[in-house]
């Protein structure tokens, strides 16, 4: 792996009313925008919109398809920075790509090393990503 490798796209993911409910009722994050297609007809939006964090949520999914193994284990370490430009309405498709920004030893980890990348998440049809979050992945051999 390296500084500017790029992995992706992954393939389609659905964000059916189902799974924003599903994640309403994991997280007890209940707000109507989210979880009441009626009031949200008259919200911004026109109609729900997954959480957020839901769309972050995704990124490990996406990741396993497409960004290679290194040997070993791979764990999540962190993000440093996420932004949601965009929402995603219900029935949307999101998908991800993720870009290699630096790789590094770490003291600690034998043979292994950090990898931070950035991963931006595009809903079909949409002209802004619904989300892009710089990740920060461990890697033990």
């Amino acid at each position: 792996m390296n500084v500017g490798d790029v992995y992706g796209p992954s393939s389609w993911i659905e964000i059916p009313q189902s799974k924003i409910d599903a994640f309403a009722e994991a997280t007890d994050d209940h707000q109507w925008i989210h979880v009441d297609p009626e009031r949200a007809k008259e919200g911004p939006f026109g109609t729900t919109i997954g959480h957020g964090y839901l769309t972050l949520s995704l990124l490990p999914v996406a990741s396993y398809e497409v960004v290679p193994r290194q040997g070993g284990m791979a764990i999540n370490y962190g993000l440093n920075r996420v932004r949601f430009p965009a929402p995603v309405p219900v029935d949307s498709r999101v998908r991800a790509t993720f870009e290699v920004k630096e790789v590094k030893e770490v003291e600690e980890i034998a043979g292994g090393g950090q990898v931070t990348m950035t991963a931006t998440v595009e809903r079909e049809g949409g002209d802004k990503p619904v989300c892009v979050a710089e990740l920060v992945f461990r890697y033990y051999k």
